[in-house]
C-alpha cells in the first residue's frame, strides 16, 4: 500500500461519509422512514441494494476459496440468482398487497401469531450468530492479508480491522436506517464490480489467457473422491460433495428461500414506491446477480492456476501454504489484490472489498433490529409511538453490534470450522420455511396449522442434521445405523431436496385434517384470492421491456451451463 492508494481510500470514505450526512439529515419519523426507507426506493436503489447486500464474507473469501479448491461447482448458487426474478413476478404482489415490515408479519397473515414467533426467533438467531459472525470475521481477516499488517500500536491488526468495520457500519446504520443502506449501496456497488472487474482482468494478464486458465484449471479438484474436473459445473452423481442433481435440487432451495422469503433480502423489495419499482428493482439486481461467479468465483480459479503455473516453473507458489503442505484456497482473493494489483487500483480494489462487508453488515444490522423491533417488541406493546419504534430499532442496533463484537473471539477460534458448516447451517434452514411460503402462497387450503407445522418440521429436522453432523465429524469409531445413514452419510444437498418433499407433506396433511382458513383472512395473499382491482393493479406494473429483460437473463443463466456444462 503506497500513498496513491491510501489517497483513494480516503476520497470513498469521503464520498460515504457524505452520502449518510445526507440521508441523517433526512427525517426518520416513523418506523417506516427508518426501516422501509420511507417506502420511496426506486429500482436502481432497490437493485444495487439487493446485490451490495448479498455480496459479503461468503464471496471475498468463500467463493473465491471454492473457485481455488474445487472449481466452477459453486457457481450452481450463483447463477440460482436468477430467482430474484420470482421474488419481483410472483410475490412482489403478495408482500406488496399485505403492507408489511417483515416476513415474520407476513406468516401471521397468512397463518397465524405462533408461524410469525418461530420464524423470528430462527431469523433473529441465525443472522447474529452465523451471518454477522461470519461478515466480522471475514473482513478482520481480509485487511490483515490485504494490507500485509501484523500489529499495529501493539494490538494484533485484526482486532483494529474487524471492531473498526463493526463500528464504522454501525454508526451510519443506527442513524440512517434503511436509507444509508439503499443509498450507500449506490456507492458501493459500482465500486465493487469496478475493483473486481480490475481484479479479473489482470489476473488474466498475469496467467496469460482464459484459455491457459482453463488448461491449467482442467485437473481434479482437491477433495477425495472427486468426480471430472475443476472447470466443470455438472459433476458425476457419484461426486461426494456436488453431484449435478443435488447441486441443482440443493442449490434451488436455498436460492428460493434466500431470495423470496429471507427477510435480508426482501427488506430491500418492500422499500420499493410502488408494485413497478419493486419489480423493476429484482430484474436490476438479477443482472447484477449474473457477475459474481466472474468477479469472485473465476478470479479463485485463476489464483490457483497462477499457483501452478508457479509451481511449475520451480517458484513457491503463488499462494500461501498451510500446515499441512495444502495451499490456502480461502487467501485466494486477498492474495491476488496484494501480488498483481498497481498502486492506486490496489486502493480502489480495497474500497470494492470495505464497500462489499460494510453494504452486508449493513443490511444485516437494519434487519436484525426490524425483525426485534417489529415482530417482537411492537407486538408486546402495540401502542409504542413511531418514534419511540425508530429509538428502539437504533437500540436494537447497538445490542446487535455488541453481541458481534463479543462473538469475534469464538468466531476466531472456530472460524474455519464454522465457516464449513454455513451451507449446511442453509441447507436445513431452508426447507421448512421454503415450504410454509410456497404453499402458503399457492395453495388455498393450506391451514393455519399446517403452516406452522411445515416451520417446526423443518427445524426438528434441521437440528437434528446439524446436531448428527457435529457428533458424528468427532467421533471416529461410530458405528454404522440407519441415524447415522440417514442424518450423517447422506450427501446434504439430497438431503436438502428431500427435507423440503417432507416438510410440504406435513404442511398438506396437518392443513387436510385441520380447519380451513377463511376467504377474509387470505384475500390477497394467495393466487386464486385476489380481486379484480389487484390483478388490474398488478398488470399495469409491469410492460413489454420488463418481460423482454426477464428473456434475457434466463437467457445468459441458460448459456452459462451450456458453456460450462
Amino acid at each position: 500500500m503506497v500513498l496513491l492508494d491510501w489517497i483513494v481510500i480516503g476520497a470513498f470514505c469521503l464520498a460515504l461519509i457524505g452520502i449518510v450526512l445526507w440521508v441523517v439529515s433526512q427525517k426518520n419519523d416513523n418506523s417506516a422512514d427508518y426501516f422501509l426507507g420511507g417506502k420511496d426506493a426506486t429500482w436502481i436503489a432497490i437493485g444495487a441494494s439487493i446485490f451490495a447486500s448479498n455480496i459479503g464474507s461468503e464471496h471475498l473469501i468463500g467463493l473465491a476459496g471454492a473457485g481455488a479448491s474445487s472449481g466452477m461447482a459453486m457457481a450452481h448458487w450463483e447463477i440460482q440468482g436468477w430467482m430474484i426474478l420470482i421474488l419481483g413476478w410472483v410475490f412482489v404482489p403478495f408482500y406488496t398487497r399485505s403492507m408489511v415490515y417483515t416476513m415474520p408479519e407476513f406468516l401471521e397473515r397468512r397463518f397465524n401469531k405462533e408461524s410469525r414467533t418461530i420464524l423470528s426467533v430462527i431469523s433473529l438467531i441465525s443472522y447474529v450468530l452465523t451471518k454477522v459472525a461470519v461478515t466480522v470475521y471475514a473482513g478482520g481477516l481480509v485487511f490483515q492479508q490485504v494490507f500485509g499488517i501484523k500489529e499495529l500500536w501493539g494490538i494484533d491488526f485484526f482486532w483494529i480491522a474487524a471492531i473498526g468495520l463493526v463500528v464504522i457500519t454501525a454508526i451510519y446504520t443506527i442513524f440512517g436506517g434503511m436509507k444509508s443502506v439503499l443509498y450507500t449501496s449506490v456507492l458501493q456497488t459500482p465500486i465493487l464490480l469496478l475493483g473486481s472487474l480490475i481484479i479479473l482482468v489482470l489476473g488474466l494478464k498475469a496467467l496469460g489467457s482464459w484459455d491457459q486458465m482453463l488448461q491449467l484449471c482442467d485437473v481434479k479438484p482437491n477433495y477425495e473422491g472427486a468426480q471430472g474436473t475443476m472447470i466443470h459445473l455438472m459433476r458425476s452423481n457419484s461426486d461426494p460433495q456436488y453431484p449435478w442433481l443435488g447441486a441443482l435440487v440443493g442449490s434451488a432451495v436455498i436460492g428460493f428461500w434466500y431470495w423470496c422469503t429471507d427477510q435480508f433480502i426482501v427488506q430491500r423489495v418492500l422499500s420499493g414506491k410502488n408494485e413497478k419499482e419493486a419489480r423493476r428493482g429484482t430484474i436490476f439486481g438479477a443482472y447484477l446477480k449474473l457477475l459474481p461467479v466472474f468477479l469472485f468465483l473465476i478470479p479463485g480459479m485463476i489464483a490457483f492456476a497462477l499457483h501452478q503455473k508457479y509451481l511449475a516453473a520451480g517458484g513457491e507458489g503463488f499462494l500461501p501454504m498451510l500446515a499441512n503442505g495444502n495451499p490456502n484456497a480461502d487467501a485466494a482473493f486477498p492474495t491476488l489484490v496484494a501480488k498483481i494489483l498497481p498502486a492506486g487500483v490496489k486502493g480502489l480494489v480495497v474500497c470494492g472489498i470495505l464497500a462489499a462487508l460494510m453494504s452486508s453488515l449493513a443490511s444485516l444490522f437494519n434487519s436484525s433490529a426490524m425483525l426485534f423491533t417489529i415482530d417482537f417488541w411492537k407486538r408486546l406493546k402495540p401502542n409504542t409511538s413511531e418514534k419511540s419504534l425508530v429509538r428502539i430499532g437504533q437500540t436494537a442496533t447497538v445490542v446487535i453490534v455488541i453481541l458481534g463484537i463479543l462473538w469475534i473471539p469464538i468466531m476466531r477460534s472456530v472460524g474455519d470450522v464454522l465457516y464449513t458448516y454455513l451451507q449446511d447451517v442453509q441447507s436445513v434452514l431452508a426447507p421448512g420455511i421454503a415450504a410454509a411460503f410456497l404453499l402458503g402462497i399457492c395453495w388455498k387450503r393450506a391451514s393455519a396449522k399446517g403452516g406452522m407445522w411445515g416451520l417446526l418440521s423443518g427445524i426438528i429436522i434441521g437440528l437434528t442434521r446439524l446436531g448428527a453432523k457435529v457428533y458424528y465429524s468427532n467421533v471416529t469409531d461410530a458405528t454404522d445405523s440407519w441415524f447415522k445413514a440417514v442424518f450423517y452419510d447422506f450427501n446434504w444437498l439430497f438431503f436438502c431436496g428431500v427435507m423440503l418433499i417432507v416438510c410440504c407433506l406435513v404442511v398438506i396433511i396437518v392443513s387436510l385434517f385441520t380447519e380451513a382458513p377463511s376467504e377474509q383472512k387470505i384475500q390477497g395473499l394467495v393466487f386464486g384470492t385476489s380481486t379484480p382491482e389487484q390483478i388490474e393493479a398488478t398488470r399495469q406494473s409491469w410492460n413489454h421491456w420488463d418481460i423482454i429483460h426477464t428473456v434475457i437473463i434466463l437467457g445468459f443463466t441458460v448459456a452459462f451451463y451450456i458453456y460450462f456444462w
